[in-house]
């Protein structure tokens, strides 16, 4: 069962589209949550994912609740640099759902709340503010696909068959 990535309300089309193209390269699954900060025809979101869309399983929902009752009794971790604990803690299971928020405001504090057990955050200094979306999503989904031995995937040499 594959990994998968929840965006709640991303705003910048680039971030969407780097995020997309790692979904694509490691089989995950990708959920937008709206409202969307961008349209999905948006030339920097398709620029950005280049030719990996066809790769890309991708869903989309009007908002929260549509996401979970789309999804009832998803195993989720909530990624907030307010979490007590650090994202290589967390233990992650095939078909976990990794969730993000928005650029500006990261999730609603109503969320992290009722999930705070599920929260996990990603260590750097105390003075920044925070890192790049599409980074941190490649941070933490490369952590739980490490736990998982990396599933359906080529983690080593695969590059030298073709010298």
């Amino acid at each position: 069962m594959p990994l998968n990535i929840v965006l709640v309300h991303p705003e910048i089309p680039q971030n969407t589209g780097n995020i997309s193209r790692t979904c694509a390269a490691t089989g995950t699954v990708l959920h937008l949550v709206e409202p969307l900060g961008f349209s999905l025809e948006d030339r920097y979101l398709k620029r950005a994912g280049l030719d990996y869309w066809p790769m890309l399983t991708l869903k989309r929902y009007p908002d929260w609740e549509a996401f979970t009752a789309a999804n009832p009794g998803a195993r989720m971790h909530f990624a907030t640099k307010k979490a007590p604990r650090g994202h290589t803690s967390a233990v992650y299971w095939d078909g976990d759902f990794l969730v993000f928020g928005c650029e500006s405001k990261g999730l609603p504090e109503a969320l992290l709340r009722e999930h705070w057990a599920q929260c996990v955050r990603i260590p750097m200094r105390a003075e920044a503010r925070s890192l790049n979306l599409s980074n941190s999503v490649a941070v933490v989904l490369y952590e739980a696909l490490r736990q998982l031995d990396f599933p359906g995937l080529s983690p080593e040499g695969s590059w030298q068959d073709d010298l």
